[in-house]
């Protein structure tokens, strides 16, 4: 019998999708009479309890800071259990956006322009909107730098753009990014195989944390999305190469606008949701792949060094 540790919820602001995704997990996992399993959150007594439990591998449904940065990766590294997802390396620069960014942009693949700004106690206004008028034009999309799940980002005009950046002061520093308009593909890696993509339609501005998590929200999702095989192909070969980039293992998701026949990559998530509301789990399902069986081959690609 194989010794399953799930660990979910955590420190973020993530932490209630995180036990969502869990509960959907679990509830699929306990059909199988193979495993032994365990739900965990981590807390000051993690390792301690790791040590107790000694479980056969972890499976980690953590999202955003301390789950999805290299920081649960490298506590597992250290005590040489296995994992799913992946490794230290590759979730500490795939949620920081601005590195992330700079190895995409010297490998050719198209993102929007940017700025780092880092809050100074008194910062000028004036001068940080002529700044941003000047490199990007208005209107910009203003982010974390770490964040996961669209939390704290804003699209903002010349008028809102300073009461929305004073609401991110406590991060430090934050990305300012072009806005780019157009339609919102994702795409989900799943290994090495490009499971496939799909289109959302929000009906709030964007496809942020309520569009994302809310099925009040409304959000439609179009799959098959309707564009050319080719743009299919080219779409779907970017998700792979930035997924291969940072070295990633297990299932990716990769967020895309799609612009004057331009594919931007915005971001790529190493611990996409597992919820009935997720994307990864309905590219999967068009493509014969259960959930169940999603599941398991996330729990097969379960390794340690990577």
């Amino acid at each position: 019998m194989k010794k399953i540790l799930i660990v979910a919820g955590g420190y973020s602001n993530e932490r209630e999708i995180s036990l969502l995704t869990a509960k959907s997990v679990l509830k699929e996992l306990k059909k199988n009479k193979k495993y032994k399993l365990k739900i965990k959150e981590p807390d000051g007594n993690f390792v301690k309890e790791l040590r107790l439990y000694k479980p056969d591998l972890v499976l980690n449904l953590l999202h955003g800071r301390y789950g999805e940065d290299g920081y649960i990766q490298a506590i597992l590294e250290s005590e040489k259990i296995k994992y799913t997802h992946s490794g230290v390396l590759s979730s500490s620069l795939a949620i920081d956006k601005e590195l992330s960014k700079k190895i995409f942009l010297k490998n050719k693949i198209l993102t929007p322009k940017y700025i780092k700004f880092i809050f100074k106690k008194n910062f000028e206004k004036k001068k940080i909107i002529q700044k941003v008028q000047k490199k990007l034009n208005f209107p910009v999309v203003i982010k974390p730098i770490n964040e996961g799940s669209s939390v704290n980002v804003f699209i903002c005009n010349k008028s809102n753009f300073i009461i929305n950046i004073i609401k991110l002061k406590s991060y430090g520093e934050i990305l300012i990014e072009k806005y780019i308009p157009g339609r919102e593909i994702q795409v989900a890696i799943l290994g090495k195989e490009k499971l496939g993509a799909i289109e959302l339609k929000p009906k709030r501005k964007f496809y942020d944390y309520e569009a994302k998590y809310n099925p009040k929200a409304k959000t439609e999702h179009i799959i098959p999305v309707k564009i050319s095989k080719k743009n299919h192909d080219k779409v779907t070969n970017i998700a792979l190469k930035a997924h291969n980039l940072l070295k990633c293992r297990g299932v990716t998701r990769s967020d895309f606008r799609f612009y004057k026949n331009k594919f931007y990559l915005l971001e790529i998530n190493t611990q996409p949701g597992m919820t009935s509301l997720s994307l990864v789990p309905e590219i999967a399902r068009y493509n014969n792949i259960s959930f169940k069986k999603l599941i398991q081959r996330i729990i097969y690609d379960a390794s340690i060094n990577k």
